[in-house]
């Protein structure tokens, strides 16, 4: 189809380009572009997508050689399972419930007046509260002028004469454990003693 020359715009009507994109664009450099060699690479398929792709193209063949007269005619038989006692004794239940919903008669409700109770405290817990609040008001404004300055000393009290003479005695007793010098001691030697019964033990042996 012919275009008019009504149907060209006019210079006023084309868009316009910016000044400084214009003055970049007519003082670009074409020597600054770099040789680029452009690789054409080729994939070559995998051992695994040839094996796919010879799998579908089979499956593709046997679809539209596929002969219709192969097929078996069979007759489809409906089975039809009655539902067992349970089942029907289920349904009955739930019938009846949706049934009884159905039908409610809301006029049978009786009209009812929802009253709010509001119990007031004891006096124990308004005793609690005061003395809770009063705590927190004595806390937030406690005046710190009326607090007296004080000195802490700090006692380390000495052990009495006692204490002193028992520690003493028993760093000594273990002292005397610790520095203990096994070659000191003398050599002695046990005699096992087994006596033999008199004649009256005898005799008490005898009787009993």
């Amino acid at each position: 189809m012919a275009c008019s020359v009504s149907d060209t715009p006019a210079l006023k009507d084309l868009p316009k380009v910016a000044n400084d994109l214009k003055s970049q664009l007519e003082s670009f450099n074409t020597g600054c572009l770099r040789d680029v060699d452009t690789n054409e690479k080729i994939v070559l398929p995998s051992a695994e997508d040839i094996a796919q792709e010879k799998q579908h193209s089979a499956l593709l063949q046997d679809l539209e050689k596929f002969q219709p007269s192969v097929l078996r005619k069979t007759d489809t038989v409906e089975k039809v399972v009655l539902p067992n006692a349970l089942d029907v004794a289920a349904e009955k239940t739930q019938k009846s419930l949706f049934d009884g919903i159905e039908k409610f008669d809301a006029s049978r409700l009786k009209h009812t007046e929802t009253q709010e109770k509001n119990p007031l405290p004891d006096k124990d817990v308004v005793a609690a509260e005061k003395a809770h609040q009063n705590l927190l008001d004595g806390v937030e404004h406690f005046d710190k002028t009326q607090m007296k300055h004080t000195t802490t000393e700090e006692k380390n009290p000495l052990p009495p004469k006692e204490a002193i003479e028992a520690e003493k005695e028993k760093n000594k007793f273990l002292n005397g454990i610790e520095n203990f010098d096994p070659a000191k001691l003398k050599h002695t030697e046990t005699c096992e003693k087994n006596p033999l019964p008199t004649k009256d033990i005898i005799e008490q042996e005898k009787t009993a």
